[in-house]
C-alpha cells in the first residue's frame, strides 16, 4: 500500500502541477492579451471622441474663442464621460471639460501634446498633476492650411479601465478556477489509470517474489506498461521453472544427504555448523536443527575432534584421522576444505564413519583365527608328539600304548568336535542369513523332552535333577532341530558348570508377542565382566577347566546365532557362586530369519 501511495503522490502531483501552471500561463497571456486589446480598443475610443470634438471646436480656432471652446469642452465631456482638453500650439490650455482653463499650467512639454506634434497622435497613461489621477490621454492635432492651430486631448481615468479590466480578468480567473479542478480530476483520473495496472503487476510481483506463482492476471494498460508485464511474465515462467529445477535438485541433495550411511557436517571458518545430516547428528547425539550456527565444540564436546577439526581448516589437503569416542567408540573421519567460485575457502566438510562395530569385528575376527589356531594346534600337537613316540618304539608295554592311543583319540574327538561346532555354525548362519529354516508348529515341551533325552547320560552322571515348567499348549513356529541343538548346548553349560547332585531349572513363559525360555543352574557363576563377549567364539570364562570339561568354547555362539535365526535375542543373569539364568526371546510370529 505504502509502494502505491508513493507512485500515486509522484505521478498525480505532477500532473496536476504541469496543468495548472499550464493555465496560470494561459491565464496570465490571456489577462494580458485582453489588457492590452482594451487598451488598444480603449485608445482608439479616445482618438475618436477627440476626432468627434476637433470638428467642434474647430471654427472656434482662429482667432481662438476661449469661452466658446471652454463650453464646448464642459459640455461634450459631460455627454461622453470623457475629459476633453483644448490645447495651442504654444502649450496654453483654451478648453478643458473638467477644469478651469485658465488655472492650469502650461501643457508644452506633456508627452501626448508632443506626440500629437510629431506623429499625429499621441498617447500616454500617466498621473495627472492637476487632478492628481492616473489617466489615459490620446492627443490629436487640429490642422488647418497643413499647419496645427491646436491639439485635442481626450482622456479618461485608470481606474475605470481597470474596473474593466478587473471585471474580465475575474471572469478568466473563474474560468481558469474551474479548468483547474477540472484538469485535477482529469489528472486524478489519469493517474489512476496509469496506476492501476502498475499497481496490479506489482501485487503480482510480490506473489512471485514470495513463491507463490499466481496466474497471470489481466491488465489493461498502454504498450510500454504492456511490454514491461509481458517481460515480468516471461520472467515469472523462467524464475518457477528454475525454483523447481533447484528444489527438485535440493529435494534429491537432501534424500541423498539423509539417506547416507556416513555422517556429513560442513562449518565455516569460524567452526561454526552450516548443516549436517541425521547420521551425524546421530552420531554426535544432538539435534541437526539446534546444532545448526552453533560451534562444533559446543556440538561435539571431543578434544581429538576438535582438534581434527583445526587441523582441516589449516590444511590444503584431504585430512584422514581415527577419533576415539568415550571408552571404546571410534570414528573415521574424512576433512577437506570448502571453497566458493572464487576458490576463497569458505569452510570445511567432515564425513565420519563410525568404525567402532567394524573394529570389534576385526578384533573378533583375529581373536577368532588366534583361537581356532589355537584350539586345533593344541591335540595336534599332542597327537604328533604320541605318533611319534609310538613310530619310534620307545613304548614297550602294551598297557602304555594302550593309554597313547586312547589320548589319541580323545584329541581326534576333540579336533572332531570342534570342526563339527564350526560346520554347524557356518550352516547356521548360512541358513539365517538365507531364511532357509524349516518352520513347523512345535509343542516347547516337546522340544525340550528331546534336547534332555540328548543330555541324559550326562544329566546322568551328575546326578542332576532337572525340574521343568511348560505347559503343553505353549506351541511355537520354529525349526524344531535347531532350537533343540540350542537347548541341548544351554543343558550341557548348565551340567558341567552345576554340582554333582545340582538342580536345572527350565521354564517357558508366554509373554506379549513373544515367548521365553530359561535354563537357570546353581553352579559357579560368571564374573560381570565376562558377561558381553560370552557368545563370542571360542571366548571362555575359564579356559582350563572348559578344555577339561570337553567344551569346544562354540556351544554358546551356535546358541546365540539359532536364536537371532529364529528373529529372536538372548539374555544372561548371572551371580559368582550363586549360578546363570540363560534366557531365550522369540517371538510369536515366524516368517524365517529375522536376523
Amino acid at each position: 500500500m505504502a509502494v502505491k501511495k508513493r507512485l500515486f503522490w509522484q505521478i498525480f502531483p505532477s500532473y496536476l502541477l504541469i496543468t495548472l501552471i499550464a493555465l496560470v500561463v494561459v491565464a496570465w497571456y490571456a489577462s494580458s492579451a485582453i489588457r492590452h486589446f482594451y487598451i488598444k480598443q480603449t485608445t482608439s475610443d479616445l482618438e475618436a471622441r477627440a476626432r468627434l470634438f476637433e470638428v467642434q471646436i474647430k471654427t472656434y480656432l482662429e482667432p481662438p474663442d476661449t469661452q466658446q471652446i471652454d463650453r464646448l469642452a464642459k459640455k461634450a465631456g459631460k455627454n461622453s464621460a470623457t475629459r476633453l482638453t483644448v490645447i495651442l500650439p504654444t502649450g496654453q490650455v483654451v478648453g478643458d471639460s473638467d477644469e478651469d482653463p485658465s488655472v492650469m499650467d502650461n501643457h508644452a512639454d506633456r508627452p501626448e501634446f508632443l506626440g500629437a506634434l510629431k506623429e499625429m497622435r499621441g498617447a500616454t497613461l500617466r498621473h495627472s498633476v492637476t487632478l492628481n489621477k492616473d489617466f489615459m490621454y490620446v492627443a490629436v492635432p487640429v490642422r488647418e492650411m497643413n499647419h496645427t492651430v491646436a491639439v485635442v486631448r481626450a482622456s479618461i481615468p485608470i481606474s475605470a479601465i481597470d474596473g474593466a479590466l478587473h471585471s474580465i480578468q475575474n471572469k478568466v480567473l473563474l474560468a481558469g478556477l474551474f479548468m483547474a479542478v477540472f484538469a485535477a480530476i482529469l489528472s486524478l483520473l489519469v493517474s489512476r489509470r496509469i496506476i492501476h495496472p502498475i499497481e496490479q503487476i506489482r501485487k503480482w510481483a510480490e506473489s512471485i517474489a514470495s513463491g507463490d506463482f499466481l496466474p497471470k492476471p489481466y491488465v489493461k494498460s498502454s504498450g510500454e506498461i504492456e511490454g514491461l508485464y509481458e517481460s515480468l511474465g516471461r520472467m515469472a515462467d523462467d524464475l518457477r521453472r528454475q525454483i523447481e529445477q533447484v528444489r527438485r535438485q535440493r529435494n534429491e541433495m537432501q534424500a541423498a544427504f539423509s539417506s547416507m550411511v556416513e555422517g556429513v557436517i560442513a562449518i565455516d571458518m569460524e567452526a561454526r555448523v552450516l548443516n549436517m545430516n541425521q547420521r551425524a547428528a546421530t552420531i554426535l547425539g544432538c539435534d541437526p536443527a539446534e546444532a545448526r550456527g552453533r560451534g562444533i565444540q559446543e556440538v561435539m564436546r571431543n578434544t581429538a575432534f576438535y582438534n581434527f577439526v583445526e587441523e582441516t581448516l589449516a590444511a590444503r589437503d584431504t585430512i584422514v584421522r581415527d577419533i576415539p569416542m568415550g571408552d571404546e567408540g571410534l570414528l573415521n573421519g574424512h576433512g577437506t576444505i570448502l571453497r566458493d567460485e572464487a576458490e576463497n575457502q569458505i569452510g570445511a566438510l567432515f564425513v565420519l564413519d563410525d568404525v567402532t562395530r567394524l573394529r570389534k569385528l576385526e578384533n573378533i575376527r583375529r581373536d577368532f583365527v588366534s583361537n581356532v589356531s589355537h584350539e586345533i594346534k593344541t591335540p595336534i600337537t599332542a597327537i604328533k608328539g604320541f605318533v611319534e613316540t609310538l613310530r619310534d618304539g620307545s613304548v614297550k608295554n602294551p598297557a602304555d600304548a594302550e593309554r597313547f592311543l586312547g589320548i589319541i583319540e580323545k584329541h581326534v574327538d576333540r579336533l572332531e568336535a570342534i570342526i563339527e561346532d564350526l560346520l554347524n555354525l557356518s550352516k547356521i548362519e548360512q541358513t539365517s542369513g538365507k531364511e532357509g529354516l524349516s518352520l513347523v508348529e512345535s509343542q516347547m515341551v516337546d522340544i525340550i523332552h528331546n534336547a534332555l533325552q540328548i543330555c541324559h547320560v550326562a544329566i546322568a552322571e551328575r546326578e542332576i535333577e532337572i525340574d521343568v515348567s511348560c505347559a503343553e499348549s505353549v506351541t511355537l513356529k520354529v525349526d524344531p532341530t535347531l532350537l533343540e541343538q540350542a537347548l541341548v548346548n544351554l543343558l550341557d553349560n548348565a551340567v558341567k558348570y552345576s554340582d554333582t547332585g545340582g538342580t536345572i531349572h527350565i521354564s517357558v513363559t508366554e509373554e506379549s508377542g513373544s515367548i521365553t525360555i530359561a535354563v537357570r543352574d546353581h553352579g559357579v557363576g560368571i564374573n560381570k565382566k565376562h558377561l558381553p563377549r560370552l557368545f563370542e567364539r571360542f571366548y571362555r570364562v575359564d579356559k582350563a577347566r572348559s578344555r577339561q570339561l570337553g567344551g569346544t568354547g562354540l556351544g554358546l555362539a551356535i546358541v546365540k546365532h539359532v536364536v537371532q535365526a529364529h528373529g529372536g535375542h538372548i539374555t544372561v543373569e548371572s551371580t559368582p557362586g550363586e549360578g546363570s539364568t540363560f534366557s531365550i526371546h522369540l517371538p510369536k510370529n515366524q516368517n524365517g530369519s529375522n536376523r
